[in-house]
């Protein structure tokens, strides 16, 4: 688009191509003359044959700029970090040349802590019971998305903002839905899960 508008406006950049290509994070950690650590981040999220893309070029430690004809190629080896939530497969000969390490999921004290820096003051009782409504939430059989720690993190603030009482977040089978739940279910089939549970707690209760 940006070379279509100056060539109206009769720019003398449009005659080079080169001026209107960004250099991506790829290009600038090869370009960068140091050791550098590349982060591509939920790589199961981007297109299903994205892996398969950077196979050559994380090989060869370069790549082909096709629109100027230019080779790209790593000054220093950088160091590249993927990661995966596992939503979907990823191909064999791409996860061949990974060292892999899976990271758990974390406890309740590592949570703390975590929320501790996003939150910085916030009352232990509350924290204490969010955290433990979450990790009960997080444990209901049948989810088919369990909140993970952005979730958590996403809950507790709008906790925090609207000053709920840490009582209100005590588990509770007549109110298996938890307060400000549309922070942490993400999915219908979740909600609908717990809305039974209600319903099952309200009927066994007559």
């Amino acid at each position: 688009m940006s070379r279509l508008r100056d060539s109206q406006l009769g720019d003398p950049r449009v005659s080079d191509i080169g001026n209107y290509i960004r250099r991506g994070k790829l290009w600038e950690a090869f370009a960068a003359g140091q050791k550098t650590v590349l982060l591509i981040d939920e790589i199961d999220k981007a297109d299903i044959e994205f892996p398969n893309d950077l196979l050559q070029e994380l090989d060869r430690m370069e790549f082909h700029v096709y629109e100027t004809g230019e080779t790209v190629k790593a000054q220093v080896r950088p160091i590249v970090i993927i990661t995966s939530n596992n939503e979907k497969e990823l191909p064999d000969a791409f996860l061949r040349r990974c060292f892999f390490h899976y990271i758990r999921f974390p406890d309740a004290e590592t949570l703390a802590r975590i929320v501790e820096v996003h939150y910085p003051g916030i009352k232990p009782r509350l924290l204490t019971a969010a955290l433990t409504r979450f990790y009960e939430i997080r444990e209901t059989p049948g989810l088919k998305k369990r909140p993970s720690t952005s979730e958590a993190l996403d809950w507790i603030r709008l906790l925090v903002a609207d000053e709920v009482d840490p009582a209100d977040l005590r588990a509770d089978a007549t109110q298996a839905l938890p307060k400000l739940h549309g922070a942490l279910l993400k999915n219908e089939q979740d909600v609908h899960l717990f809305e039974r549970l209600v319903f099952m707690a309200w009927r066994d209760g007559r």
